[in-house]
């Protein structure tokens, strides 16, 4: 399953085309950048694999997906420390490094898909953490992620399997 995602330059919106369908989504404060780096605000121009969908079991049901799913516990965090072995991976809390907590009180994770971006060999500073997520309510800027509604991200999910992909474009 192809996930098209485009966004005019520097805009924080655009739009996810999924088959024959539409779905508006947030981005990060900078929209769509073609060189991604750590803290920039940018979300990735780029071709990313979904590779597994963390869910928060006390808020919402498994997702039905055909990707793998993995329920969040209260002590898994996100490391986005450049300097930490653990780069761009999935850590349990406490950490040292620099990291985010996925257990999160805003519902941002409640639904969170591992986008393969700087994943397989991350590289330092080339970014990290980088989602398909809950969007708030008024799709407020994310910190670089990919965020829909809750009811966009079930229907999309249904959709999605192994070799789903993201592209992120600017639009014409």
């Amino acid at each position: 399953m192809q996930l098209k995602v485009t966004a005019r330059k520097s805009e924080p919106r655009g739009v996810i085309s999924v088959r024959d369908r539409h779905f508006d989504c947030a981005l990060g404060p900078a929209g769509i950048v073609r060189r991604k780096s750590e803290g920039d605000g940018g979300t990735p121009l780029a071709t990313m694999p979904l590779l597994q969908v963390y869910f928060r079991p006390d808020h919402v049901d498994r997702p039905q997906t055909r990707l793998t799913t993995v329920p969040l516990l209260p002590n898994m965090g996100w490391c986005d420390d450049p300097a930490s072995p653990a780069y761009n991976r999935l850590v349990h809390l406490p950490f040292g490094g620099s990291h985010e907590r996925m257990w999160r009180d805003d519902h941002a994770y409640d639904i969170c898909v591992v986008l393969g971006w700087n994943y397989d060999k991350p590289r330092a500073g080339d970014g990290s953490a980088i989602f398909f997520h809950l969007a708030r309510e008024d799709y407020s800027p994310t910190e670089g992620c990919i965020a829909v509604s809750m009811d966009d991200m079930l229907a999309i999910l249904k959709q999605c399997g192994t070799g789903s992909e993201m592209h992120t474009l600017y639009a014409d």
